[in-house]
């Protein structure tokens, strides 16, 4: 397959993140586009990306400049915008989480990846790390039994300063979308609907909702309950959060970033049933974060194998971002809507 050309839309902090699997993978980046001409310019000496054009003008870019994907790198604001773009130009897309920050915008994008017969995915960049991957391994395979229960704990002392401390939800609508797919990744399972109440603790630096309780019915009557906070000052959890993972016949924690750990039942008998250690199964993975969600599409490019993530299931981790937020709003449970 001839070498793969991107454009990269967004030249701020989260770009180095980009940048350098980009280079490694050899991917010729054809155009560098940030509304700050200079820092698109600067993007391009920095990663020494001979041949690239800087540009602020996405539709001239779009228009003049051959690639196979788009990169959107851009605010959540913007995403809708460059990715319809994008794909309407013929190009695919893989674009930074949250996918959109709104529903509408969200079916949108995936009205119009329909339309224009182009991928779009979204870069949900924990699903590429060997420890989620052998957690969902595990459940998949039945090690557990069938499955019950997921609990994710997430408590930060966050202190952010700018924009996060004016948003109305920072908590849920900024960061749950990790959790929330994480956990649909490894109970295999979607939606259906959520209870939700978020609130404002004394002591918070936020204008919004930092910390939240939510109860998600899942698929085949699974319940996901989270607990999270970001202005929870000591005995922090790690940014993935302290999981119990809950099934007919055992447990599996996987706290602190540690190595996924369980336990079964070895015999049914007496108050207690006696357990066994759960041989975790294997989940290697080389590729980790930004570079597993670019090598999923250069994958799709070569093969038309279509990666996680792509906007078809995305979607339904945003759904439970928003039905999140409208069941807190309301005041009680509501359906998770997708499109």
């Amino acid at each position: 397959m001839p070498r793969a050309r991107a454009i990269v839309v967004g030249a701020g902090g989260i770009s180095k993140a980009w940048f350098k699997p980009l280079k490694a993978e050899k991917v010729e980046v054809a155009a560098v586009v940030d509304l700050d001409l200079q820092r698109a310019r600067a993007a391009v000496e920095e990663w020494q990306l001979a041949g690239a054009r800087a540009s602020d003008n996405l539709k001239k870019t779009l228009r003049e400049t051959h690639a196979d994907f788009l990169v959107d790198l851009t605010a959540p604001e913007s995403h809708a915008k460059v990715t319809c773009a994008a794909l309407r130009a013929g190009l695919h897309v893989v674009g930074e989480k949250p996918m959109a920050s709104s529903m509408a915008e969200a079916r949108k994008m995936v009205r119009t990846s329909e339309a224009a017969g182009r991928l779009y995915m979204v870069s949900q960049s924990r699903r590429w790390d060997a420890r989620h991957e052998a957690l969902a391994r595990a459940v998949r395979a039945g090690r557990l039994g069938r499955l019950t229960t997921v609990n994710c704990d997430f408590f930060l002392g966050a202190h952010f300063g700018g924009f996060r401390d004016e948003m109305e939800s920072p908590l849920v609508l900024d960061m749950a979308i990790h959790h929330f797919d994480l956990a649909r990744m490894v109970s295999g399972c979607d939606p259906v609907a959520v209870y939700c109440e978020e609130f404002n603790p004394a002591g918070s630096r936020y204008k919004g909702d930092s910390s939240a309780n939510a109860v998600f019915e899942m698929t085949g009557g699974v319940r996901f309950v989270y607990r999270g906070s970001w202005c929870a000052e000591g005995c922090d959890t790690s940014w993935n959060g302290n999981w119990r993972v809950i099934g007919e016949r055992g447990t599996i924690l996987y706290e602190y970033d540690q190595d996924p750990r369980g336990e079964v039942v070895a015999k049914r008998e007496g108050f207690r049933y006696p357990k066994r250690a759960l041989k975790m199964p294997p989940a290697p993975m080389k590729f980790t974060g930004m570079h597993g969600a670019l090598r999923e599409m250069l994958r799709f490019l070569r093969t038309g194998r279509r990666p996680p993530c792509e906007c078809h299931d995305n979607i339904k981790s945003l759904a439970m971002v928003f039905a999140a937020i409208e069941s807190s709003h309301a005041g009680k449970r509501v359906a998770v809507r997708v499109m």
